[in-house]
């Protein structure tokens, strides 16, 4: 049986909006699509009653100063300045997508949303067991939050139009090639159905 032909439970799912932060959506030839499908994906877990969940990534100085002289990730972020600093504008989730009350926002200093955070742990206290990725870049987060979530045993979807990539072709190949191995890829669309929108 495919996603279509399912549908989920609100009460046991999360939409997670992952690294929808100017610095970071500034990347995308086109992010204008990708915000407007993950304001319209936020609309929809609302109206269903779903959790709605954000992870952003950025780095106090004492977060670079833990990193090791070997990290390929303190390299990285140390190159891209304010993008990735935690006071700076750059690391705010978008102002199109802001989050409400009852929302849940983590901060991480890792590529996957998990490993940096107590997202599992939110995510346990209110009994999610499903959850429903957007995220910039499908390279990046999107894939180390899939293969992390499918190893927490999560039933694990992926917004294939929600989430987009620097490089057209490698997010093609993801959704099409790589995450339907332990995820189920969907679209916005597809998810109003699910959640009985």
């Amino acid at each position: 049986m495919n996603a279509t032909e399912q549908t989920l439970d609100p009460a046991r799912t999360a939409v997670l909006v992952m690294d929808f932060q100017p610095g970071i959506l500034a990347n995308l030839p086109d992010p204008e699509t990708a915000l407007a499908r993950a304001a319209a994906a936020i609309e929809i877990a609302r109206g269903s009653g779903a959790t709605v969940g954000y992870v952003r990534v950025a780095f106090t100085p004492e977060d670079l100063e833990g990193l090791p002289e070997t990290s390929g990730m303190g390299a990285r972020v140390a190159g891209a300045g304010l993008r990735l600093d935690v006071a700076s504008p750059q690391t705010a989730v978008h102002e199109r997508l802001a989050p409400v009350d009852g929302d849940i926002v983590v901060r991480k200093t890792r590529v996957g949303a998990f490993s940096t955070t107590d997202l599992a742990e939110r995510l346990s206290a209110r009994g999610v067991d499903t959850i429903v990725l957007a995220g910039i870049s499908t390279s990046g987060v999107v894939l180390s939050t899939v293969r992390d979530a499918y190893d927490r045993d999560y039933r694990v979807l992926v917004l294939a139009d929600a989430s987009a990539d620097p490089k057209a072709e490698v997010h093609e190949f993801l959704t099409n090639e790589i995450f339907r191995r332990q995820a189920e890829v969907i679209t916005v669309e597809e998810l109003a159905g699910l959640l009985g929108g």
